[in-house]
């Protein structure tokens, strides 16, 4: 029986990439989902891409930021999946190799108990192009579900994990039921659920 689920949020719990709504705001949106491409399907290592494209968002405002934060859209579905799988007694966890901003607003309006997340670092109301935060490498989410794992007494055949990228790969790793979600190839090889529609119900109907 399921006990723990945990989701990625960007192309996961919310519709597209959260870094590249702000790289829009400064006209550099094509470069950076270049490097978040390269990153997601395994190509480019996680760590160095997210210090590349955060260096990249240096100057924009703060404010912009929380703002843009607040406006994504969520994936279909997200809201009513969560809401089932607490129903149920799961906990339901986001990890994100993302940002604290938006993670955390959508915390409540979503529905999950907690979000790990990045932080973009601002000094004067502006980014610094700097960033630190608890999902920085490519093994950062593997790490926190065993942690987590073993301060709730769960196992990984009571765990489900649902992910898109690459950087979900180590969370894969400790996982009875893991969900490729809309997923890049290198995802898929490792998943025991493929769902290629957007609407995460669909997950409902396979556990």
């Amino acid at each position: 029986m399921l006990k723990l689920a945990v989701f990625d949020f960007d192309s996961t719990l919310m519709d597209g990439e959260t870094i590249d709504f702000f790289a829009d705001e400064l006209g550099i949106g094509e470069e950076v989902a270049r490097i978040t491409e390269e990153a997601m399907s395994g190509r480019l290592d996680f760590f160095e891409s997210l210090q590349q494209r955060v260096g990249l968002l240096e100057g924009l405002d703060f404010s912009v930021v929380e703002k843009i934060s607040q406006k994504l859209p969520y994936m279909n579905g997200a809201k009513e999946t969560i809401a089932e799988l607490k129903s149920r007694g799961i906990k339901v966890i986001c990890f994100s190799g993302g940002f604290r901003s938006a993670t955390g607003y959508a915390k409540d309006i979503l529905g999950y108990d907690a979000d790990f997340s990045n932080v973009l670092h601002e000094k004067d109301g502006k980014l610094t192009g700097l960033v630190g935060g608890d999902m920085m490498f490519s093994h950062s989410k593997g790490d926190m579900l065993v942690r987590l794992q073993n301060i709730l007494g769960i196992t990984e055949a009571e765990t489900l994990v649902c992910g898109d990228g690459a950087n979900d790969l180590s969370m894969f790793a400790h996982a009875g039921t893991r969900v490729a979600f809309c997923a890049r190839e290198i995802l898929r090889k490792e998943a025991n659920i493929i769902i290629d529609t957007k609407d995460l119900t669909k997950i409902l109907e396979k556990i």
